[in-house]
């Protein structure tokens, strides 16, 4: 019974039109190219971001997910990235790849915005045989899951200055049927939901030297049938060096965060949550995630921003 308990969560996280089934981030103020394509050369610099997050670290079956940005200007109004994504839930799995480009103009003396196109495609496998299964005649696992290449885009808006930012997107326009290709066609119950991001945040002095600063943070995920989710964050910025943060997301869980940044250029993170909301809080051991960030500075210092906050 546990089994398919495990398989019913990890197939209605995966499938389901009424649940969020794009991955979760809790350093999204950190890997915001896999959520908004506008953010492309933003940081006037080659970035390359790597995380991975084990989610309900000791209840089998949970999601794992890694993810894999690249993105720089090049030149003062085009940038340009890519974004590489692996979920795996279960018995399924996603690997999805996608082109990001960035078209920005200036709107003020200090402030910025950029629109962003997301294009690529999404690789869904899944196989119901690896599933141990207590009554093995079981017809609702009687058809495995078909590997499924769905094509798809998106679009966002970022704007920003030093000091503070605000973006709207989504990336994945498509509603594509997960069973598209089956004899029995699709139900609107296994497509792909359009989700719509809106991320924003600032960073403000604590005392006069500037040597603390509290930078809050924000992401509100809508989709079709599912409640609004928020997460709030603040993160405490010590010297520019150590970064200390605590983290809420609505109905869900609540966390910290820690990070340290060894130089302008590497950036280090970790961060726990534990999901307060969720029954499998009972059977875990929380959600772990790291991040590491590396930006290669350009030879034109006058147009980096050092530090660098976003």
């Amino acid at each position: 019974m546990k089994k398919i308990l495990i398989l019913a969560i990890a197939l209605t996280a995966a499938f389901s039109s009424y649940a969020q089934q794009d991955a979760m981030f809790t350093h999204y103020m950190f890997n915001t190219l896999a959520i908004n394509p506008a953010y492309a050369g933003s940081r006037d610099a080659l970035t390359i971001t790597a995380l991975h997050r084990s989610q309900w670290v000791g209840f089998e079956g949970a999601p794992v997910t890694q993810t894999l940005t690249i993105h720089s200007p090049v030149n003062d109004k085009i940038g340009l990235g890519l974004s590489v994504l692996n979920d795996k839930i279960g018995p399924t799995q996603t690997t999805s790849l996608n082109g990001d480009f960035s078209y920005t103009i200036k709107v003020s003396k200090k402030g910025k915005l950029a629109f962003g196109l997301k294009g690529g495609f999404n690789l869904m496998q899944g196989d119901l045989n690896t599933i141990s299964l207590d009554q093995k005649d079981d017809i609702s696992f009687a058809n495995n899951v078909e590997s499924e290449f769905l094509p798809n885009f998106g679009f966002g808006l970022y704007y920003y200055t030093t000091k503070w930012y605000v973006g709207l997107s989504a990336p994945k326009i498509l509603e594509n049927d997960f069973n598209a290709n089956n004899s029995a066609g699709g139900t609107d119950d296994s497509n792909e939901q359009r989700h719509y991001f809106l991320i924003a945040g600032t960073v403000f002095n604590l005392n006069k030297d500037g040597s603390l600063k509290l930078k809050p943070t924000t992401f509100v995920k809508v989709t079709n049938g599912a409640p609004v989710e928020v997460d709030l964050t603040g993160m405490l910025i010590i010297k520019d060096k150590v970064e200390i943060g605590l983290m809420y997301r609505t109905g869900d869980a609540a966390g910290v965060l820690l990070g340290y940044n060894f130089t302008d250029q590497l950036r280090f993170g970790y961060s726990f949550d534990w999901s307060f909301a969720n029954t499998t809080g009972k059977y875990n051991s929380g959600s772990h995630e790291v991040m590491l960030r590396y930006d290669f500075i350009y030879k034109n210092k006058a147009k980096i921003r050092s530090p660098r906050y976003f």
